[in-house]
């Protein structure tokens, strides 16, 4: 296996392509019999409407370690060689990978080390501890991780585990669309969340080599769309900024050689809004009782951007390793988003009965109050006016018009806080 590691590693990208067939994929599916889940795909009727096709979730939020990642962790890492397992590995990740390395590390009893940007979510950095691996804090983004990651390599001996631009990793993760085919035959399209490419890359492969007629769709988020870009000026592109809710794919530069599988396997890459992720997710929760991060709800974000009709559509989410406080947050977004929450503020006059007279009006228009802040302190061009600031639950847009006109005919002149 060595002697066959290293022979790959003198081969360019697009050699590697043409070389690697279904029988790779099949070998990686036999090596995760029995460690990963077989997430059987969940029919959506909600998502079947608004999009006007049949979709089915593949949940690989509920995936050991809580996404699709430990699927190309543990292929990769169980076919190191016995010298490469002793000296044991490490990894840069801003969490899912991580754990999917921990956990195979685990497993497979090797150490592992883990490099994770210092803004990881606590419980990203904790569940991967309790796998067993040694977590190093390291710089604010994944691109300063991976470079520490590769210091301590050298300086220590490790193993690096890349992320997605390794073969054996895009490989293992290509045993989800193995499995989406065995449990929707007939599927016409499988939409695939991207971020360095990894796991679009082995999904395309796979699918496409069992049956040349499915479609496989990437999507990126508008603000991290690397892949995109690089398809488009026909080389790897490194953006000069990320900025995404969707952060398990805010990744500047893709992999040369997930570039090269991606552009021969993948027919399409949508980009999606930080609104429409925000609006999947609260979607999900919702609609099927089921918790995915920003990264995970990709797929089901950019259902509404399809142009088909009546096809069959396997959505994958692909994570759900997300901290209280940040979907707290995310979902908060995105009520205000969809017209769900309406915060608007009014000067009124200082004296009895105004209060109630917003209040009243609010009622009969069965708009709930959530929050109130009546102060004078915060009116300082009138001795005689207080600002009231009120924070009602709508249903919809239009409610929020209605809720404003109204006060407006009143004679009530507010402000949109948010």
């Amino acid at each position: 296996m060595e002697k066959e590691a290293a022979k790959q590693t003198t081969l360019n990208p697009e050699e590697i392509v043409k070389k690697t067939s279904i029988a790779d994929v099949y070998r990686a599916a036999k090596q995760l019999d029995g460690i990963t889940r077989h997430t059987r795909l969940i029919y959506s009727e909600y998502f079947s409407q608004i999009s006007h096709n049949e979709i089915y979730i593949k949940p690989e939020n509920l995936q050991k370690t809580g996404s699709f990642k430990l699927r190309g962790a543990y292929n990769c890492i169980s076919q190191l060689s016995h010298n490469e397992k002793a000296r044991g590995v490490i990894a840069a990740s801003a969490g899912n990978h991580a754990q999917g390395v921990a956990y195979a590390a685990q497993k497979l009893k090797l150490k592992a080390v883990i490099v994770m940007p210092a803004t990881t979510p606590i419980l990203k950095v904790e569940a991967t501890r309790a796998y067993g691996a040694e977590v190093v804090l390291y710089g604010d983004n994944y691109d300063d991780a991976c470079a520490k990651a590769y210091e301590l390599e050298k300086k220590h001996g490790y193993v690096f585990i890349h992320p997605f631009n390794n073969l054996e990793v895009l490989l293992g993760q290509g045993t989800t669309a193995l499995e989406i085919i065995d449990n929707l035959k007939d599927v016409d399209i499988i939409l695939v969340p991207i971020g360095g490419g990894g796991f679009a890359s082995g999904t395309a492969l796979a699918a496409k080599l069992v049956n040349p007629t499915i479609k496989v769709i990437g999507v990126e988020p508008e603000g991290a769309a690397c892949m995109k870009a690089s398809l488009q000026a026909g080389k790897i592109v490194t953006l000069p900024s990320v900025d995404t809710v969707a952060e398990g794919t805010a990744v500047k530069t893709p992999g040369e050689l997930t570039f090269a599988f991606i552009k021969k396997y993948v027919d399409e890459i949508i980009t999606v809004s930080e609104l429409e992720i925000m609006s999947a997710l609260l979607s999900l929760i919702e609609k099927h009782k089921l918790i995915a991060e920003g990264a995970g709800v990709l797929s089901l974000a950019a259902l509404q951007r399809l142009s088909c009709k009546n096809k069959k559509i396997a959505a994958i989410v692909s994570g759900g390793n997300i901290d209280i406080s940040t979907i707290s947050a995310l979902i908060d977004k995105a009520l205000v988003a969809r017209g769900r929450v309406f915060c608007f503020s009014v000067k009124l006059p200082d004296k009895p009965g105004q209060l109630l007279a917003i209040s009243q009006i609010l009622s009969d228009l069965n708009a709930n109050v959530i929050h109130l802040d009546h102060n004078q302190a915060k009116v300082t061009d009138s001795f005689e006016k207080v600002l009231l600031e009120v924070t009602v639950e709508t249903h919809n847009s239009n409610h929020i018009s209605q809720i404003t006109e109204t006060l407006k005919k009143y004679g009530f002149q507010i402000s949109k806080v948010y």
